[in-house]
């Protein structure tokens, strides 16, 4: 992130909420590109607000993503090296990357065993995979280049296939109009543990702009359909991008805790009314989520929404589900 942008952040502060309750942040990423680094420094720098991070999970960067084999498997030891440099006297007591996420393609069917193989012995952290397939025929919307029907292609189930063998998990970006085909994946493969990122979606931008209360009615519905398979979970997060439409990042100021609490909450209370608080966790999405919010605003807002549930829910919205999930 520039300076400028980290001037716009600085005008809206806040201290932490209950800066003691322990959080696994389950989605984060780190990349080192030409103008474009976030490493542990910046990493840091954001956790650094006072909230108890204990443990975070990497999830695999698109950006970072080339058409050759060899690469995701180089993203794997980088995050394990990078991860591994002193973090613990250098940065605090964060365990980062405690679950590493990286990217195979899955489509390529029966051949994704090497890659998969090549993953697992690049780190012992290594837990899943994940494979954006967010597709829409608006090209306002699009978010990262996919397919359509993706989930539903005889060679990528094929390749889906694959990981129950490993034991390893499968994550997902898409919209919510394609949730259904996420819905259709999961009940054919309930021994494989599917993670739904950023609720699904929701777009509020291009045809679905001003629309925002018929979008949620279907993505609500869908929600609920995707409940109803135990191989499951969510993560809570992702509204700050922009194609969710709410606009947060072409203000004067980021929007404090309170106002991002009142936005939110209908969301993410409702996919914990459906899932229950062991299928949920709170995620960051950093930075891509830091385009509309810094680290410890958006962390208190998540601690707004959660204040009516019991002790033992929260721990698993911040922690435990995580911690389960992803084995660590």
């Amino acid at each position: 992130m520039s300076i400028e942008h980290e001037d716009w952040l600085a005008r809206t502060k806040e201290d932490p909420i209950e800066p003691e309750l322990p959080i696994c942040d389950p989605h984060h990423h780190l990349w080192d590109q030409p103008d474009n680094r976030y490493l542990l420094e910046e990493l840091f720098r954001d956790i650094g607000g006072g909230h108890n991070i204990v443990q975070t999970v990497f999830v695999e960067s698109q950006s970072l993503k080339k058409k050759d084999e060899a690469q995701p498997i180089g993203e794997t030891k980088f995050v394990h090296r990078v991860s591994n440099q002193n973090a613990r006297w250098q940065y605090g007591k964060t365990k980062v990357a405690a679950g590493i996420v990286g990217f195979a393609d899955l489509a390529s069917g029966n051949a994704v065993n090497a890659v998969l193989r090549a993953q697992l012995a690049a780190s012992d952290r290594f837990r899943g995979i994940r494979q954006i397939v967010s597709w829409h025929a608006c090209d306002d919307v699009i978010f990262s280049p996919s397919q359509p029907r993706v989930l539903a292609d005889k060679q990528f189930r094929e390749g889906f296939a694959c990981l129950q063998e490993y034991g390893l998990t499968f994550e997902t970006f898409l919209y919510h109009t394609q949730l259904a085909e996420l819905l259709d994946l999961a009940m054919v493969s309930p021994d494989t543990t599917i993670i739904l990122e950023h609720i699904g979606g929701p777009i509020g931008i291009g045809p679905y702009e001003k629309k925002r209360d018929e979008v949620f009615r279907e993505w609500q519905s869908s929600i609920a359909e995707l409940a109803t398979c135990p191989n499951v979970v969510i993560k809570l997060g992702g509204l700050g991008m922009p194609f969710c439409g709410f606009g947060w990042n072409k203000r004067t100021a980021p929007p404090d805790s309170a106002e991002l609490a009142e936005a939110m909450a209908p969301y993410y209370l409702w996919c914990i009314e459906q899932f229950g608080a062991e299928r949920c966790m709170f995620e960051s999405n950093f930075p891509v989520d830091k385009e509309s919010y810094s680290y410890t605003i958006l962390w208190n807002a998540f601690k707004r929404i959660s204040k009516g549930f019991s002790q033992e829910e929260r721990a698993a919205l911040f922690y435990n589900t995580a911690v389960k999930v992803y084995r660590l």
